[in-house]
């Protein structure tokens, strides 16, 4: 591989760190949410529908975590 293919693999790679990084502040936000809900509460429909939405994203974290290490070694 050339070095402007390997330059742009490592832009791209960077780029996703990026988004990874707000997914996972994200995240985080959502599970201070959850953590603050009423333990009155915690049994709802709202408090579940938190606790799926930061599974999904800890499943999206783990695969962009997946694509940027693939993506660097692509580019070595």
């Amino acid at each position: 591989m050339n070095k402007v293919r390997r330059k742009a693999l490592r832009e791209i790679a960077e780029q996703i760190g990026t988004l990874r990084d707000e997914l996972e502040t994200l995240r985080n936000e959502e599970d201070e949410y959850r953590e603050n809900i009423p333990e009155s509460l915690q049994g709802g429909e709202k408090y579940e529908l938190s606790e799926s939405a930061s599974d999904s994203m800890n499943e999206a974290l783990d695969s962009l975590d997946e694509a940027i290490s693939s993506i660097e070694s692509a580019a070595e």
